[in-house]
């Protein structure tokens, strides 16, 4: 028994060894799978053979492309062949861009390969094994980067003729990618200062052009590329770096028009182009079609920038979001009123109150988004509203909005941005009272935060590919444009004259005011559930019982009745333990035992081969990006999405729906969302009939239908 199964053994080993010559295994270097492959399944003397390095990456991470763009490594391949062997250059497939916080990036996800010619001696003598070896070296990144590398080897048998292999195919659609010399129709390259002209007569109408560089440290990979038609034909505007370098003579680059080769049953593109690059006359561009590194979105300047944060920031304060504050705003202007009745209050005083409210609103607003670019800059994948994907964060506001509403129906006292209506509020809006308003500006912030009004989001996403100085310029004007409604009261003291006279009612107002702060705690709780689920919920629930007996404690303790002090310094560790105790890192459930996804007949979630696949199957697709702490996107999902004439025409044109639920981080998601110079939600894009429509941020039946119509 014990010969027959030494016999058996042998056998195997012979027949593993005979198939050795066409087999390779495959090497795993942390995040990454790597192997030599051929198209061929043997060497035939005197042909080229179509080899190349294989890697697999692991979701999310990517490697890079031949110029990486604004950081990162090419991947390099050394080859180690017989004599008579060599290999020639790699042939690089299209890249794609990878958004990393404010800069641009040139790469691959997914499964890649990086295919090579190597020429092969007429003399190989046919019968024998040929080893292939290479030592391949790349940089993988994610949040991190790492190096990676690995030393292959593929054994081939020399043959007389030779059949495909089981990677054909792929060497097929990868060869597809590679883009080849073109000539452009009256193509020409013009420089001025920092500006470049690429203009050519296209032989097909062009919807998205963009351009990759060949040469490092000639075009700026973040900065946007704008596409003009214009009597010429058409034009695609680009930024040098700056200073511009002495020998920059030529325009190298790979031109990728209409998404490119895969794209092809659609016009798509690609072609390397060599231009010399003269001096001359280019204007600022004012394009009317965006290039595919802005994805649609349309060109933003500063000064545009600017104007559409501070309209974004005006609008912004009619935005559910603000709702709660809002009336915490109100109240605050009816307790100053009261407060000027009683004690001729000057008006300077009023202003430094308009003014502390202004001063919280800009500095959580440029704090926020320091702290943004700052952890972009990083390597983390976030957005606008990033705090809400965090669970602690969420948990936090409830709490703080549960105990303003016990405040403001006097379970306690605590004078919160003005909010208090006693009998010394004259006095008391002198001084420490500015804490307060600046309080209040900074608490509009934070809830304002999951809101993207209109013009918001062009703004915004421009400012996260700018230099900081910029992009903190811009969220600071989307904070002056949220203040200035309230500033402008605080300065027009006639206008409060028109409130009424302040009475017993006040008192009664402000009781009122308690309920849409509770109004508030039930959203973020019903947000807090998406993120952790239901049963961790309850515990947070009964924190905030324990919250609210302590507050009413502390009420009797402020009253006279000294001996519950102890009660309320007793049960505030316990509730505070409720309230955070399920949202700290390495509590909560990880974001994919969630079951968020589509939430709603007919839809389902969102990923990126999803959505390419549809639409290269000529699918019409409506992409839904939102957030459960985002209530634009709940009101325009519930209003206008779910309606029965929006559903009627997405099922008559046979529209697949996806949705992009972005209430926990997602890297995919977010570097989606900066595809369409976009850093929030809600976000919604058709495509279909080889267009791509972004809708705007608040949507209507009519807007729907009529996008719906153009396809």
């Amino acid at each position: 028994m014990t010969f027959l199964v030494r016999t058996l053994l042998a056998a195997l080993l012979v027949v593993a060894a005979a198939f050795q010559g066409s087999v390779a295994q495959p090497v795993r270097v942390d995040h990454a799978e790597a192997e030599l492959v051929a198209a061929t399944d043997a060497i035939v003397p005197g042909q080229p053979l179509s080899a190349g390095l294989l890697i697999r990456h692991d979701p999310h991470w990517h490697t890079y492309w031949r110029v990486p763009g604004d950081s990162g490594l090419p991947t390099t391949i050394d080859w180690r062949l017989p004599a008579g062997f060599a290999a020639g250059p790699i042939e690089w497939p299209v890249p794609k861009r990878l958004p990393i916080g404010p800069l641009m990036n040139f790469g691959y996800e997914g499964e890649l390969l990086l295919p090579v010619r190597i020429t092969v001696p007429a003399d190989a003598a046919v019968g024998q094994t040929v080893q292939l070896k290479a030592r391949a070296d790349w940089l993988i990144c994610k949040e991190v980067c790492i190096p990676g590398g690995a030393d292959l080897q593929l054994a081939l048998p020399v043959k007389a003729a030779a059949s495909p292999s089981g990677f054909a195919p792929l060497f097929a659609s990868t060869r597809a990618q590679v883009p080849q010399p073109t000539t452009l129709a009256a193509a020409s390259a013009t420089i001025d200062g920092g500006r470049i002209r690429l203009a050519f007569k296209p032989a097909a109408p062009l919807r998205q052009l963009e351009f990759f560089p060949i040469e490092e440290a000639r075009i700026e990979p973040a900065a946007a590329q704008t596409l003009r038609d214009d009597a010429e034909g058409a034009a695609l505007y680009l930024t040098a770096v700056q200073p511009v370098a002495a020998e920059f003579a030529r325009l190298k680059g790979v031109l990728v028009a209409n998404g490119g080769p895969a794209a092809a049953d659609r016009g798509g593109w690609a072609g390397e182009v060599d231009l010399p690059l003269v001096a001359g006359v280019v204007p600022q561009a004012a394009p009317a079609t965006a290039s595919a590194s802005t994805a649609g979105a349309t060109a933003v300047t500063f000064w545009v920038a600017l104007a559409g944060a501070f309209v974004g920031g005006l609008i912004l304060n009619l935005m559910p979001c603000v709702f709660p504050v809002l009336s915490l705003k109100l109240l605050s202007l009816m307790q100053h009123q009261r407060a000027g009745n009683e004690a001729h209050l000057p008006h300077a005083s009023l202003r430094a109150h308009g003014g502390a409210f202004a001063a919280g609103v800009l500095a959580c607003f440029v704090l926020l988004a320091a702290l943004l670019i700052a952890l972009r800059a990083a390597g983390e994948q976030l957005g606008w509203g990033f705090q809400l994907q965090t669970p602690w964060v969420i948990a936090g506001l409830t709490l703080l909005f549960f105990l303003i509403g016990l405040n403001l129906l006097g379970a306690f006292e605590f004078s919160f941005g003005g909010a208090l209506a006693s009998s010394g509020a004259a006095q008391r809006l002198q001084g420490d009272r500015l804490s307060g308003s600046f309080a209040t500006g900074v608490l509009a912030v934070v809830v304002a935060a999951p809101c993207t009004a209109p013009f918001m989001g062009a703004a915004l996403g421009y400012a996260v590919t700018q230099p900081a100085p910029v992009a903190l310029a811009v969220f600071a004007m989307l904070g002056a444009g949220m203040a200035a409604p309230y500033v402008a009261l605080t300065w027009m003291p006639a206008l409060l004259r028109r409130l009424p006279r302040p009475g017993v009612w006040m008192l009664r107002f402000r009781q009122v005011m308690a309920f849409p702060m509770f109004a508030t705690c039930v959203w973020l709780l019903w947000v807090l559930a998406q993120q952790i689920g239901v049963d961790a919920v309850a515990l947070v629930l009964g924190g905030l019982v324990l919250t609210a007996l302590a507050a009413w404690a502390a009420g009797l303790a402020q009253s006279g009745a000294r001996r519950w002090r102890w009660v309320a310094l007793a049960v505030a560790p316990l509730a505070l333990y409720g309230v955070f105790g399920m949202t700290l890192p390495g509590s909560a459930p990880a974001p994919g035992e969630l079951e968020r996804g589509a939430n709603a007949a007919g839809w389902q979630a969102w990923s990126r081969a999803t959505q390419e696949a549809r639409v290269a199957a000529g699918t019409p697709v409506f992409v839904d990006f939102t957030a459960a702490w985002c209530v634009t996107c709940q009101a325009n999902k519930r209003l206008v999405l779910a309606s029965d004439a929006v559903r009627a025409a997405f099922a008559q044109r046979g529209v697949t729906l996806l949705r992009a639920d972005w209430t926990s981080r997602d890297d995919e998601i977010t570097r989606e969302l900066a595809r369409f110079n976009r850093n929030g939600v809600p976000l919604y894009v058709l495509y279909g009939g080889g267009t791509t429509q972004v809708l705007p941020e608040l949507l209507t039946e009519r807007i729907v239908l009529d996008a719906l119509g153009r396809l």
